[in-house]
C-alpha cells in the first residue's frame, strides 16, 4: 500500500508516483506469454520517458521503441543495448536517421516509399549499412479512440500491402539496406482482440510471400496497444494476445518483438494533487486542486476517464468536477465523479497516471511541471525533481535586451 501522505508530505505535490514492483510484474507477464518463442519486449519510450522507468525495464532486459532521436538518446543513456532500439515515426530528419545508424540499433522502421529511399541515400554517403524494417498499415479498424488508432488507410501511418512488396524489393536490391523485419500497429488501448488476430494474419501472409522472393525477415514486430483498465473495461489476457500473434506465425522462424507502453505503466502510475478549495455554482460543485491539464492532459484532450480517489476524505458524497488553476475550461482532471466534501490541504489521487501522464505535460501559465517518485516495496526516490521558475527562463532570460 502506496502512503501518499507521507509521500505528498516529502515531496510536495501535484506530485507523480510510480510503482515499479508494478511495471515488473506487467514485464514478467507480457514476457511468460511468449515463452515458446523467441521475443523482445521493446518498451515504448513516448508512454513515459522517465531515464529510471527506462532503465527499470532495461534491467529486465527489455528493449526501446522510440519516436524520436531523443528517445533513442534517452534509451541509451538508461542502459537499453543498441541492438534492443527500434526507431520508428513517420517524420524523421536527416540528422536523426544518420544518428540512428551510426547508433547500429537493431532497425529502422520505414514508413513510406520516400523515407526508405531517404534512408538509402543517407546510409550510402555514410557508407554504412542499415537495417529496416516496414511498417505496414494492414487497413484493420481497432476500435478505440479514433485519436489513438493508428491501422486504417486514413490514420497517416505506415503503407499498404502493395506498397510494403515494393519496399521490400526496393531494400533488397541495395547495397545499403537490409530488410530484416515487419512491423505494424494499428492503436492504442485495444481491448478486442479480432482485430489484432486480423492484422496479424495479413502480415504473417506478407512475410511468407516475401521469403517466396529470398526476403528473409527475422522479426516480425505486432506493435504494442494492449488496453488497461481506466473504467471496468474488458481488458485483453497477454496469454491471449500472444496466442492471436504467435497463431498467425505457423511454419515461420521469427523473433517476435512486442511494443507495450501503456500496459507496463498506466496501472503503475498516480497522480496526487492537493486540493485549494470547494466551489459551489448553481448546484455545480467544483474541487479546486493543485494539479492541471497542464500536469495531466488526457482527460482534457481525450475526455479521458481516470479514477479518483481521496486520502482522509469523510462524508456523504455528492457529484464533482475536479478541476485545476489554467485559464482554460477545458482544465480539468474529471467530471461529476463521487466524491465527499473536501477540506484545505486534502489530498485527491488521480489513477492510472503512469502512462501518457508526465510526458504529454506542458509548462502552460508557466506553472513548473511536478516531480516523479519512484516507489517499489517500503522504499521511495525522487526520480526527476520538480521544476523551478528558474528551469523555465533559463533559455529564454539571456536574450532579454538591455
Amino acid at each position: 500500500m502506496i502512503d501518499f501522505q507521507e509521500l505528498a508530505e516529502k515531496y510536495k505535490t501535484p506530485l507523480y508516483v510510480y510503482d515499479f514492483e508494478y511495471m515488473k510484474q506487467q514485464y514478467q507477464m507480457l514476457k511468460s506469454a511468449f515463452k515458446a518463442r523467441k521475443s523482445l519486449l521493446a518498451y515504448a519510450v513516448k508512454a513515459n520517458s522517465n531515464l529510471s522507468v527506462i532503465q527499470q525495464f532495461a534491467s529486465l532486459g527489455g528493449g526501446a521503441d522510440c519516436v524520436s532521436i531523443g528517445e533513442v538518446r534517452r534509451a541509451l543513456l538508461a542502459g537499453i543495448e543498441p541492438y534492443k532500439i527500434i526507431f520508428s515515426g513517420v517524420g524523421k530528419q536527416d540528422d536523426e536517421i544518420t544518428e540512428a545508424i551510426s547508433s547500429d540499433i537493431l532497425y529502422i522502421n520505414a514508413e513510406s516509399m520516400a523515407e526508405l529511399e531517404r534512408i538509402e541515400l543517407l546510409a550510402r554517403n555514410m557508407n554504412k549499412p542499415c537495417r529496416i524494417s516496414v511498417r505496414v498499415n494492414p487497413n484493420i479498424d481497432p476500435k478505440t479512440h479514433p485519436y489513438i488508432s493508428t491501422g486504417l488507410s486514413a490514420n497517416k501511418f505506415g503503407v499498404d500491402i502493395n506498397t510494403a512488396k515494393r519496399m521490400y524489393i526496393f531494400a533488397k536490391n541495395s547495397s545499403y539496406l537490409e530488410p530484416v523485419g515487419i512491423h505494424f500497429h494499428i492503436g492504442s488501448q485495444l481491448t478486442d482482440l479480432e482485430p489484432i488476430t486480423e492484422a496479424a494474419i495479413i502480415v504473417a501472409d506478407l512475410v511468407r510471400s516475401l521469403h517466396v522472393i529470398d526476403i528473409d525477415i527475422k522479426f516480425f514486430d505486432a506493435g504494442g496497444g494492449l488496453g488497461v483498465v481506466y473504467d471496468q473495461e474488458n481488458t485483453i489476457s497477454p496469454h491471449d494476445y500472444a496466442q492471436a500473434v504467435l497463431s498467425a506465425l505457423k511454419g515461420l522462424d521469427v523473433t517476435v518483438v512486442c511494443e507495450p507502453g501503456r500496459f507496463l505503466t498506466a496501472n503503475a502510475g498516480y497522480f496526487v494533487t492537493k486540493v485549494l478549495y470547494e466551489k459551489v455554482n448553481e448546484q455545480k460543485r467544483f474541487i479546486i486542486v493543485d494539479g492541471a491539464m497542464n500536469d495531466l492532459l488526457r482527460p482534457s484532450l481525450y475526455g479521458a476517464f481516470h479514477m479518483v480517489s481521496t486520502v482522509g476524505g469523510k462524508g456523504e458524497k455528492s457529484r464533482a468536477d475536479v478541476v485545476g488553476p489554467v485559464c482554460e475550461s477545458g482544465d480539468f482532471l474529471a467530471k461529476d465523479c463521487m466524491l465527499p466534501p473536501l477540506k484545505h490541504n486534502q489530498l485527491l489521487v488521480i489513477h492510472s497516471a503512469g502512462a501518457y501522464g508526465f510526458g504529454m505535460g506542458s509548462n502552460y501559465n508557466t506553472r513548473p511541471r511536478s516531480a516523479e517518485v519512484a516507489v517499489q516495496g517500503d522504499v521511495n526516490w525522487l526520480i526527476r525533481r520538480r521544476e523551478t521558475f528558474e528551469d523555465l527562463i533559463v533559455l529564454e532570460k539571456d536574450y532579454l535586451r538591455s
